[in-house]
């Protein structure tokens, strides 16, 4: 075994892997101490010097993958993600803006690239994308339609709430939430038109319960392929395991004959 390939092994193995999600997490609680003022007057050399050592895991961990798989690092959506995460913080500007100081707390996210847990939840949502355009489509037809109506129908009385297309889209964005949409909204407008529930109820209807469940029925769907097909790839290697095995059995045999 080579080094690059011993290298790669390492940092493949749970024990590393399971180091490296504790130092995100410590990190993480390391960025939300530097928030608070008080903690930053009596431990904030200390906390910024077990910032830098965090970030310096980082970049070791990157820099043996890097060794490790060469090109094939970039070919990885979640390695690309990881580079970004910590290039950031590598920037020499980057303690100069507060913008910037602010997108550390990203390298919580890489509990994301390192959990396979997390990983099939990002995955199935990704998958979902495309179903979801056309959900937002239809969702964007109905509330440009149900806009118009509402500012027809109720802009003159309550113009705050529906007194243009905007707003009325807004107003009815939180009706679709639940938010105080009753006796926020609907329920004084009723007092003017008594038969306005004949517009809001329908839309409740069709967008919190029909269209918005669609959503999420589309998301559960691709998390379960994702789940299936990271099953179907473990299984497919096992396999390409024990028929490499057994070929070399029956190699070794009929080298002794």
């Amino acid at each position: 075994m080579t080094i690059r390939q011993k290298v790669a092994a390492f940092i493949d193995r749970p024990i590393v892997q399971n180091t490296v999600i504790a130092v995100i997490l410590f990190n993480a609680v390391l960025l939300g101490l530097e928030t608070s003022q008080p903690v930053m007057d009596v431990a904030g050399p200390l906390i910024l010097a077990l910032d830098t050592a965090c970030l310096a895991v980082f970049v070791i961990e990157l820099a043996l993958k890097l060794y490790a798989k060469r090109l094939r690092f970039f070919r990885s959506g979640w390695n690309l993600f990881d580079f970004i995460i910590v290039g950031i913080a590598l920037l020499p500007f980057a303690h100069g803006f507060s913008v910037l100081r602010a997108l550390r707390v990203l390298r919580l996210l890489r509990v994301v690239s390192v959990a396979p847990s997390l990983r099939r939840v990002v995955e199935g949502f990704i998958r979902a994308v495309p179903g979801m355009g056309s959900v937002f489509l239809l969702m964007a037809m109905i509330f440009y339609i149900a806009a118009v109506m509402a500012t027809k129908l109720f802009g003159s009385a309550f113009p705050e709430w529906f007194g243009d297309l905007g707003g009325a889209a807004y107003s009815l964005f939180q009706i679709m939430t639940l938010e105080s949409w009753s006796m926020g909204i609907v329920r004084p407008v009723m007092e003017v038109y008594p038969y306005a529930w004949l517009f809001f109820v329908p839309f409740i209807v069709v967008t919190t319960f029909a269209v918005v469940n669609l959503l999420v029925g589309l998301i559960v769907n691709s998390m379960q392929e994702a789940h299936d097909q990271e099953n179907n790839e473990r299984t497919d290697v096992y396999r390409d395991e024990v028929l490499a095995r057994l070929q070399a059995i029956e190699a070794k045999l009929q080298a002794r004959d």
